[in-house]
């Protein structure tokens, strides 16, 4: 039958992509590595040093975890091929709409591990920490953040990564002014980096008795949350810590204590505060991390020697210098101005389906990459 003919032809074009990113991947050195680590985890003395030992857990775990996502994507082609195969021989029309909606799977889980293998930079790998801010416009800004906020925890919990709300201050009449939340899983930065900007919201205002359109802007800031054992040297008269009573909508999110960090790094400007912690030390702990991860990421995004180049200059928070509008009115919309890639379905992409703007994005940095080095 043609229909199962021209899903044959389809599902065969993912062959060689597959056999491909098993060596993208390099699977033959992922095994070889699980097996060290597992003779590491065997030794008699493994557990004498407990920091280690969890590394040397996570590590064989995230390596297993990707030879499966690999075997089953593998398994899965072979499962959908013999399946249209089947169909087609017995001529069963009814066949159709599954085989479907399994070619397109397989087309979708190649190109998601595909693109994980473009995730090499040096901090691709960490947890996320984004950093909300509302525009210029006071409550209509101010839940426009809110909105961007509830759409990140939405893709990290599509995801399974854990989301965890670490500074939250709430807007004046509803919203937020801002907020931070880290993101934890295996290439939450490396996939939410391209999502750092200035976005736009156009819409009829629910705050506007005159039902008016309004225009609104939030900016999003993106870092990969270093690790300890990453040295990064801040001069401690640079930092200014104060200590306030925490804060959050409802008491859902945050500690209601006294024990709230905030910390200022005089030459750049920068503030980083969580309250997530029950005391004051480990809340300074969680803000220390964030300030160094901050310093790193502006150090290499500008491309600069040392931390001390850092001038902490910070981009207008309005119109002009975003990356992307969501339009609810007098259409549906959301179009990122860097790769071009929408989707009419706004509903959807506020619950968290934005893994079409950050592929697209991934694929634009991809292509800018190889053309430089060609």
């Amino acid at each position: 039958m043609l229909q199962y003919e021209e899903l044959r032809l389809k599902l065969k074009e993912c062959e060689k992509p597959i056999a491909d990113l098993a060596e993208a991947l390099g699977l033959s050195r992922m095994a070889k590595e699980i097996e060290e680590l597992e003779q590491q985890a065997a030794q008699e003395d493994f557990w004498n040093n407990i920091d280690n030992s969890q590394k040397v857990l996570q590590r064989t775990a995230m390596l297993k975890g990707k030879v499966e996502e690999y075997t089953k994507l593998r398994n899965d082609y072979e499962d959908t091929m013999t399946l249209i195969e089947l169909a087609n021989d017995e001529e069963d029309e009814s066949m159709v709409e599954e085989c479907t909606e399994a070619v397109d799977r397989v087309a979708k889980e190649l190109d998601r591990q595909t693109l994980a293998t473009l995730l090499t930079g040096e901090y691709d790998n960490k947890n996320a920490i984004l950093t909300f801010h509302a525009g210029a416009g006071g409550t209509e800004a101010q839940d426009w953040a809110l909105m961007l906020y509830r759409m990140y925890n939405r893709w990290g919990e599509r995801h399974g990564f854990k989301v965890t709300t670490v500074d939250y201050l709430d807007g004046e009449e509803a919203g937020l002014k801002s907020a931070t939340v880290i993101i934890e899983g295996e290439n939450a930065y490396g996939y939410l980096k391209g999502e750092m900007g200035v976005h736009r919201l156009v819409r009829i205002s629910p705050f506007d008795a005159s039902g008016r359109r309004h225009t609104s802007f939030a900016s999003l800031e993106v870092m990969p949350e270093i690790d300890d054992d990453v040295d990064v040297e801040i001069n401690p008269a640079d930092i200014k810590m104060d200590v306030y009573r925490a804060s959050g909508a409802g008491g859902q999110k945050v500690n209601k204590t006294s024990s709230a960090v905030r910390l200022t790094h005089i030459p750049t400007g920068i503030v980083v505060a969580s309250q997530v912690e029950r005391s004051q030390y480990q809340n300074r702990d969680v803000a220390m991390r964030m300030l160094k991860s901050k310093l790193i990421e502006i150090k290499e995004r500008e491309h600069l020697d040392k931390i001390e180049d850092i001038k902490g200059e910070q981009r207008e928070i309005a119109w002009g210098s975003q990356i992307r509008s969501y339009v609810f009115m007098p259409y549906t919309l959301a179009k990122d101005n860097r790769t071009g890639f929408e989707n009419g379905n706004i509903n959807n992409v506020m619950d968290g389906d934005i893994d079409g703007f950050i592929n697209a994005y991934l694929k634009m940095q991809a292509n800018e990459k190889l053309n430089h080095t060609t």
